[in-house]
């Protein structure tokens, strides 16, 4: 079977230096918040371009972290995409907030501007929500419209997530999303592009008191440097809670792990570009996959493509057919959040999700890594082509 996501050869080219930082954390005994975790963040500061980064336990947690920091809650509307991981909205609710979810666009897949707008000026004129904030997705690793969605965000007042938990590292014109976001998150769960060897995640930010009000949040609300100035105690002020807050640390190993993988993630990136550029030219006549914006780069996060139509044979039909042949597939996502019941009763945008729908239905994903051997990718697209020809 061809691996759809190939860890292993990562961790054989990463070798020895891998494992003894590792062994280094073990043996130190400061399994949570070493000297990892500061080496860590100053070093995702200069990758992504931020000038303040928090590492903390998972994806999950680096959306609901922005989310405590703004006060954001009950009577609250947060506008997302329904084509993604249910992670992107379940935040919301975790904080009493609902969340509006937004149509794609068709050429990227990835949350479109003029859907997002009516959906906010419908959430006004209803007037049972307050719009505060906006989470816009990198799906598959391609950069979502951020000057045009930034744009809608200030006439409307409204906060901006990057959500980079599939994208973290691509870019629009050289710039990461934090460029135009007020903050920027990630996941470092195994499968992303840049991966760790658990649970993981980080918030990019710009501001220094929002970043220290996240530090707070992160430990249970503990108080810190702007918190305790010109005050003095007789203990330790981590000791004294000043907010709610969580536990969201990450571990310490963890952060070994991505310090050793950040060294070789660019090259990563690009190979990845290699392998996406290699299926276009194999399967760009037969099939349509998400674009990526002019002056875009994508981390391919997964190479997603769509069928042409045909009555008798679909997406289903192909699985099978790879799986045949040891090629492994997946589908994400095939049912859109807004169509699962728990999240059935939230508010969508006035024209309803006919993109995402219809993608929703279609698409299907093939093995995706840095690491894909060029035979392998060939005998992907031949399998493909030969479905396509046999049910055209």
């Amino acid at each position: 079977m061809i691996p759809f996501i190939d860890l292993q050869a990562q961790r054989r080219r990463l070798g020895q230096p891998l494992e003894e930082a590792i062994l280094k954390v073990v043996r130190s005994g400061a399994y949570i918040m070493g000297p990892e975790i500061a080496e860590l963040e100053r070093q995702l500061c200069a990758f992504g371009q931020a000038p303040f980064a928090l590492s903390c336990g998972s994806g999950t947690e680096a959306l609901v972290l922005p989310l405590m920091a703004w006060g954001i809650g009950p009577g609250d509307a947060v506008f997302c995409p329904s084509f993604t991981f249910a992670a992107t909205a379940e935040v919301m609710p975790l904080v009493g907030a609902s969340p509006v979810f937004v149509d794609i666009d068709p050429a990227t897949y990835n949350l479109d501007p003029a859907s997002l707008e009516a959906a906010i000026i419908a959430v006004k004129a209803a007037g049972r929500l307050t719009p505060r904030a906006v989470i816009a997705v990198d799906l598959f690793g391609g950069p979502a419209d951020y000057p045009a969605i930034a744009a809608v965000c200030v006439r409307h007042g409204l906060k901006l997530i990057a959500d980079s938990a599939q994208g973290f590292g691509c870019t629009l014109a050289g710039r990461h999303p934090i460029h135009w976001a007020d903050v920027a998150t990630t996941s470092f769960f195994p499968a992303k592009p840049l991966g760790c060897y658990g649970d993981g995640g980080a918030v990019l930010c710009k501001d220094a008191r929002f970043h220290d009000l996240l530090v707070s949040l992160r430990v249970h609300g503990q108080a810190v440097k702007s918190d305790t100035e010109g005050r003095t105690f007789d203990h330790d002020p981590k000791y004294l809670n000043v907010r709610i807050g969580m536990n969201a640390r990450m571990d310490t190993i963890q952060a070994a792990v991505l310090i050793e993988k950040l060294k070789i993630f660019e090259d990563e990136i690009a190979a990845r570009n290699r392998v996406a550029d290699r299926y276009a030219a194999g399967l760009g006549d037969l099939v349509t996959t998400p674009g990526v914006l002019a002056g875009g780069i994508s981390v391919w996060a997964q190479y997603t493509i769509e069928l042409p139509d045909h009555p008798k044979a679909g997406r289903d039909d192909l699985a099978a057919r790879l799986r045949e042949q040891g090629i492994p597939t997946a589908v994400y996502y095939p049912i859109p959040i807004h169509r699962q019941g728990v999240y059935s009763a939230y508010p969508v945008a006035p024209d309803g999700l006919p993109v995402t729908l219809a993608k929703a239905a279609r698409v299907i994903s093939l093995p995706m890594h840095p690491y894909l051997a060029p035979d392998d990718q060939d005998q992907i697209i031949a399998a493909i082509r030969a479905f396509v020809k046999s049910n055209g």
